[in-house]
């Protein structure tokens, strides 16, 4: 794993200020297992991973992982970051009011209305890919905000 997740399991533990031996107990493994995948010596399996989310609170944690693990997933869900309700929030309204201002829809379905991508066309399409992308990467980010729990109303 790069240098920049290979910490990202005890970023999130620390986080959530729990020791890696609650953690090994919480999540029914071994501590030598949670030292192991905080150093990168190894890759936790998804379901741990999927049961560190949960216990760290820390949904992004899932995005992260996989995308790491995974080079396909790479090339089509963008990279997130960890943001705040406010921040992701202000984040996603935006993007969505440079989507609407722009007219990307309508041209869009100009664009799409013959049902062909010509070259003419194509450095527009890709822009509206673009700027879809950055919705899309706004969902993420808000789905994935660190303070909101089930119990918060959300």
């Amino acid at each position: 794993m790069s240098g920049e997740y290979r910490n990202i399991y005890k970023i999130c533990r620390k986080a959530a200020g729990i020791t890696q031996e609650a953690a090994a107990e919480r999540l029914g493994v071994s501590v030598e297992s949670i030292r192991a995948y905080e150093t990168g010596v190894r890759v936790p399996p998804d379901d741990v991973v999927g049961l560190m989310s949960d216990l760290y609170n820390a949904l992004h944690l899932i995005a992260w992982h996989v995308r790491e693990k995974n080079a396909i997933y790479r090339r089509v869900v963008p990279e997130i970051q960890p943001r705040t309700v406010l921040e992701a929030s202000v984040k996603i309204n935006n993007r969505f009011d440079d989507f609407a201002t722009g007219n990307m829809l309508r041209r869009l379905l100009r664009i799409a209305e013959d049902n062909i991508v010509d070259s003419t066309e194509m450095a527009e399409f890709y822009a509206i890919l673009d700027s879809l992308n950055e919705i899309s990467k706004a969902y993420l980010e808000l789905r994935c905000v660190q303070e909101v729990t089930e119990g918060d109303g959300v």
